[in-house]
């Protein structure tokens, strides 16, 4: 089996080689200084054997003046190689170091970047801790493919070929001897690595993607485990995942065992042909006690090369099997690129519009949106009311781009969203979600993600707009208080109320608030309402509510019903219409309310 073959259930060797060698061309000077370094390091070594025979074949001559002279000639010559070597093994590293560093920066940096442009879809399928052990691994993983390829591998072909040469020119049955052997072996060592060994490790590294996303699944929702008293049950999960990960990790091992196992015996009968060859030279008067001394030292040297070779080529399997999952993600396509000569949104008046537009999710035969036209005017505050999977969220998706429509266009002030760089679009809107995610940072981080250069006094007064300043200033640092992972120090209003600081201080012409007053007590709802109403005011408003008191006073309201706008209209006018969708919305909600009120 080729070493670039495609292997099941994983991108093809080759294509990691070309991922590898494409970040090489971007460091042509950087390689070529290593593999320079490396060559002359493993050359000084190579010759090493030549003058110790020579230096022991001195030392039986007769002359023992003249043996003086060129034991001492070989003994500075071996000297001198060593020095080379040290010196050019210490350049190769120092080289290393900074090369692999780089491209380990440069690898995770891609990798996140492009993680990052996925599909909103691609991130709710995906494991967050998968992915992130995919890119931590695959980075780690080139620290061992350079020491493997530059600082294994390529002197180890080096000192082979070598070392075959060499012996080839005093005696070409033990050159041949040697070339073969070592051709056998390497040949022995990448069957049984890619036969054996590799399959098992894939397999093993699969489980071991999904330890990382059960346990990022259970930590990241510890506080529904504990909710539910659930920590055995998922301790049990989590079991169940290790003795699949225990099952496969012991075969990769065992595996690897077994090609050690031959590897090692194949060295034993190459040491009985070199050193057998070595003996018949000697009966045959080929070769003197000081060439037996060269061929054994040679010996030394070519087992200690070829011993390691199954080890690195282990490690080149291994490290390419780890590679290959950050490969992966590399070779994902982009679901949604900008376009050719995209350009920045100008936003100035943010009138929305939808021109016969069609939506298709994947997988689903029926389109969503089917020839949808509505035009949403600059500064007009518009609620999506309707069902849940009505098509209020996708609308709004739609508007962001997080989708591309299947015909038709969506236009920002006359520009189709498809024309913009994505994010020029995604700035120009701001979005107050259902469930603010925040990060581990500090909450005057948290408010300044839309605009990181914001002054302390803007961020404050953000936060002032949003009725938020109060409680912030509460707590023991301020501003300066670091909320947890998604905000899980603060209650669901405070996590509301410093989303909307965020878009007070993003400042964008059209605002989306999703659900944004679900799931919240009277107090916090009111407070929130009444930073709402300010962030509204200017802005071309979207407000998707299920909770129908929070849209009664915008402008105008869209009714969903399976993709399509089925009414439209104020809530005045909606709620008289006899029959209509969102009369019977309104007169249910009222009635739970008025049985929660009467309990």
């Amino acid at each position: 089996m080729s070493l670039f073959q495609t292997h099941k259930r994983g991108v093809p060797f080759r294509a990691v080689f070309a991922f590898l060698l494409g970040h090489w061309r971007r460091r042509k000077g950087v390689i070529a200084a290593t593999a320079a370094a490396v060559l002359i390091a493993t050359l000084a070594e190579v010759f090493v054997p030549l003058f110790a025979g020579r230096l022991i074949g001195a030392l039986a001559g007769a002359d023992r003046e003249a043996a003086w002279q060129a034991a001492s000639a070989a003994f500075l010559a071996i000297v001198a190689l060593g020095a080379v070597m040290v010196t050019a093994r210490h350049f190769t590293y120092v080289i290393i170091v900074k090369l692999t560093l780089r491209m380990m920066s440069d690898l995770a940096a891609d990798a996140f970047a492009r993680v990052q442009r996925f599909s909103a879809d691609w991130h709710a399928s995906t494991f967050a801790g998968s992915t992130v052990r995919k890119i931590s691994r695959g980075m780690w993983s080139l620290d061992v493919l350079h020491d493997t390829l530059l600082v294994a591998l390529f002197p180890s072909v080096v000192a082979l070929a070598g070392s075959a040469i060499l012996l080839g020119l005093h005696w070409p049955v033990m050159g041949l001897v040697v070339a073969v052997g070592a051709v056998a072996f390497v040949t022995l060592t990448l069957v049984l690595s890619l036969n054996v060994v590799a399959p098992a490790a894939r397999l093993s590294n699969a489980w071991d993607t999904r330890v990382g996303g059960v346990l990022a699944d259970a930590v990241g929702c510890n506080a529904v485990v504990k909710g539910f008293g659930a920590e055995e049950r998922e301790e049990a999960r989590l079991a169940r995942v290790l003795a699949k990960w225990n099952g496969r990790t012991r075969r990769t091992w065992m595996a690897g065992t077994w090609a050690g196992t031959a590897q090692l015996m194949a060295l034993v009968a190459l040491q009985a042909a070199i050193i057998g060859t070595a003996l018949m030279l000697w009966r045959q008067g080929a070769a003197s006690a000081g060439d037996i001394a060269y061929v054994l030292t040679t010996y030394l040297v070519v087992h200690s090369y070829l011993r390691d070779i199954g080890m690195h080529v282990h490690n080149l399997q291994r490290s390419l099997n780890e590679l290959e999952e950050l490969v992966e993600i590399h070779q994902q396509p982009v679901a949604i690129a900008d376009a050719k000569g995209a350009v920045p949104i100008n936003v100035e008046d943010g009138r929305i519009a939808f021109e016969h537009v069609t939506f298709h999710y994947r997988g689903h035969d029926t389109p969503l949106f089917e020839d949808l036209n509505v035009t949403i005017d600059g500064g007009e505050r518009v609620g999506l009311v309707g069902h849940s999977g009505s098509g209020k969220t996708t609308f709004v998706k739609l508007i962001q781009r997080m989708h591309d429509v299947t015909s038709g266009r969506v236009t920002v002030d006359g520009q189709d969203v498809r024309a913009v760089t994505q994010g020029s679009l995604r700035r120009a809107i701001a979005v107050v979600q259902q469930e603010p995610v925040l990060f581990h940072r500090s909450l005057m981080e948290n408010i300044a993600y839309g605009r990181p250069d914001a002054s302390f006094a803007e961020i404050r007064r953000a936060a002032e707009l949003a009725n938020a300043s109060g409680f912030i200033e509460r707590m023991p640092r301020g501003y300066g208080t670091l909320v947890g992972e998604r905000g899980v120090k603060l209650s669901g209003g405070e996590r509301q109320r410093i989303a909307i600081a965020r878009a007070f201080l993003a400042d964008a012409r059209i605002l989306i608030l999703d659900e944004a007053t679900s799931s919240l007590d009277s107090e916090s709802e009111a407070a929130i309402q009444e930073a709402m109403e300010r962030l509204m005011v200017g802005r071309t408003t979207l407000v998707i509510a299920h909770r129908l008191s929070t849209v009664r006073s915008l402008d105008r309201l869209l009714v969903f019903d399976r993709g399509r706008i089925v009414e439209e209209g104020d809530h005045d006018a909606l709620v008289q219409r006899e029959g209509g969708l969102y009369r019977r919305l309104f007169e249910r909600q009222a009635m739970e309310l008025a049985r929660g009120l009467a309990a």
